[in-house]
């Protein structure tokens, strides 16, 4: 699989990446089987970096990727989690909650350093603590060696110039910012770039909304955008393609993003990523899906607090 240098790190990234919100049954029931097989099949296909959080499944997918990485080699892997949000209104940023959560974070794992950190979904809380307080312990705590690289992780595009000209960094993520439908964290690639920012995209889908699933209770795009991706998935089968394969190699063709984070349970998805991801993208149906998704294009929805987008 393609590898792309993320920022000034010296971590080279697949172009697509595991993401194991899944494992903590964030969007269905899964067994533990089937979660410890995708993990498996991600890294057999060269999907190495593996992205996860102490909120997914409130500890759950880091317990349960410990099981599949603990018999492995560390430097077989690249592994990121998060810290900070526990639980869907529980958010605790404090110097004293970084300590205690990378510590538990290793330990659920088996691992004795992490290479990324991310200061998770930073839009719900006031960011200021996030560069006066946060990011400084943990700052402290990658000097002790319990850390790589640093960096944050949120929805509107507004967060990266408020922290990134206070404080360096070495990593952002964006989630459901960079898809066929929503090019927004594109706007700030340059700027991430001249500040030696490494760049994650996550969500090509945009929760299920570029597959051919149904949409979960809890998504939150308009409907007039549901209506227009439902219409673009249902021209792509028209011409037998999975608007999923189309929305994989979109993120994969821009060179600025590092990797995406794709993130099931279900091997066959992952299977699929890969596949997808090093077959050349068909243009004319691109260029016809963008013009049914045009009228739409980059609306959103609001997240977190209203002074944070």
């Amino acid at each position: 699989m393609e590898r792309r240098k993320l920022g000034n790190t010296d971590l080279e990234l697949p172009v697509i990446s595991y993401g194991a919100s899944s494992l903590g049954q964030e969007f269905r029931r899964v067994t533990i089987d089937e979660a410890l097989q995708s993990v498996r099949v991600a890294l057999e296909l060269g999907m190495n970096f593996i992205d996860t959080s102490p909120f997914y499944g409130r500890g759950m997918s880091e317990v349960l990727l410990g099981q599949v990485l603990r018999d492995l080699p560390r430097e077989e892997f690249i592994l990121g989690t998060k810290l900070g949000r526990y639980d869907l209104a529980h958010f605790d940023f404090s110097a004293k909650r970084v300590a205690e959560s990378i510590d538990v974070s290793l330990h659920r794992i088996g691992v004795d350093h992490l290479d990324i950190i991310l200061c998770h979904d930073i839009e719900f809380v006031d960011m200021q603590q996030i560069v006066d307080e946060t990011l400084p312990a943990i700052q402290n705590i990658r000097d002790a060696g319990k850390v790589r690289y640093i960096g944050f992780s949120g929805y509107p595009t507004k967060i990266f110039p408020v922290i990134i000209d206070q404080i360096d960094v070495d990593v952002v993520l964006s989630y459901n910012n960079y898809h066929l439908q929503n090019t927004r964290f594109a706007e700030h690639f340059d700027y991430l770039k001249e500040k030696n920012v490494g760049i994650i995209n996550a969500g090509p889908f945009c929760a299920r909304l570029l597959t051919n699933s149904t949409l979960p209770d809890w998504h939150q795009e308009p409907e007039e955008v549901r209506a227009a991706c439902k219409q673009a998935a249902d021209h792509c089968a028209s011409k037998g393609v999975d608007i999923a394969q189309l929305a994989i190699q979109f993120c994969v063709a821009n060179g600025d993003i590092a990797t995406t984070i794709a993130g099931s349970a279900n091997p066959g998805n992952v299977r699929n990523w890969a596949k997808w991801a090093a077959t050349p993208i068909d243009e004319e149906l691109l260029a016809e899906v963008l013009e049914i998704i045009k009228p739409v294009k980059d609306i959103g929805h609001i997240e977190g607090l209203p002074e944070n987008n």
